[in-house]
């Protein structure tokens, strides 16, 4: 028997995603919007988080499935799914890398945003995607993009990664799913032909009228998962001051609000695939 924690589970049940998610909703529900959603479709969610996208997508006629690794956020978007009276939601654990229980060709449109490119096994991954969804169906994938310093996850997970330990050997960085050859080749071996790829930069942003960036930066310490990692060992090496200071000038440099609230837009990738 294979006692071993996944890593990746472990990860994004070490916080509280949902309170990073509360400054994602008012993206989530435009991004959705832009989907073109027709009754009845049946989406899955894969990385779903708390509800983000796949509770705007039910409110809009869809019947949603919600995967993601973390228990916590499967229970918390069961949570939401009830209050707000969505039986054609659920919300259930599971790993991108290996879909199981979940039948070949089984929804017309799958949908992650930010949520599978932190799978470990990329190929795993596109090929898992393109298995479930119905030829004829789409697949968009919301990315960030390495490096790119209009990307505010970038930068945080850029400074996040510079005072954690170096990752384990074979480790893939989730951030090259923003790169197109990778999205291009990942798709490519699950028999999807480059014509049916397409990618175009669009823009998500983080908002809450109520929480500073001072205040979001210390959530984001406090609850997301990589940047906790950093705040451990940061506070090991006694550089927890630094850490903290960069993140803060991260934040503040690009936060668009004037108001004491927090707006800050980052650069992703949104690929869409077409079966």
């Amino acid at each position: 028997m294979d006692n071993t924690i996944n890593p990746n589970k472990a990860l994004w049940e070490k916080g509280d995603f949902t309170e990073i998610a509360a400054f994602m909703r008012e993206s989530g529900e435009e991004l959705v919007k832009s989907l073109r959603i027709k009754p009845p479709m049946k989406v899955l969610d894969l990385g779903c988080g708390d509800g983000t996208t796949a509770i705007p997508l039910t409110l809009l006629g869809a019947e949603v499935v919600g995967i993601d690794i973390a228990k916590n956020l499967v229970d918390a978007g069961n949570k939401r799914a009830i209050e707000e009276g969505l039986d054609q939601l659920t919300f259930q654990e599971g790993d991108a890398c290996n879909l199981q229980g979940v039948g070949d060709h089984s929804f017309d449109l799958t949908i992650s945003i930010f949520g599978a490119m932190f799978a470990p096994k990329p190929f795993d991954v596109a090929r898992e995607m393109v298995r479930v969804t119905k030829q004829g169906g789409r697949i968009v994938m919301g990315n960030w993009i390495p490096n790119d310093p209009t990307s505010f996850v970038s930068q945080l997970l850029k400074i996040s990664a510079a005072f954690t330990p170096p990752p384990p050997e074979g480790f893939i960085s989730p951030m090259t799913w923003g790169v197109e050859n990778n999205i291009i080749e990942r798709f490519g071996q699950a028999g999807v032909p480059k014509e049916k790829i397409s990618m175009v930069k669009d823009t998500y942003s983080f908002i809450s009228p109520d929480k500073s960036p001072e205040e979001f930066i210390e959530l984001l310490e406090q609850f997301y998962g990589p940047t906790m990692n950093a705040v451990k060992s940061a506070q090991e090496s006694g550089k927890m001051e630094e850490l903290h200071s960069q993140l803060l000038t991260l934040a503040k440099e690009q936060n668009k609000s004037t108001d004491g609230g927090t707006s800050i837009p980052a650069t992703f990738m949104r690929v869409t695939v077409n079966l």
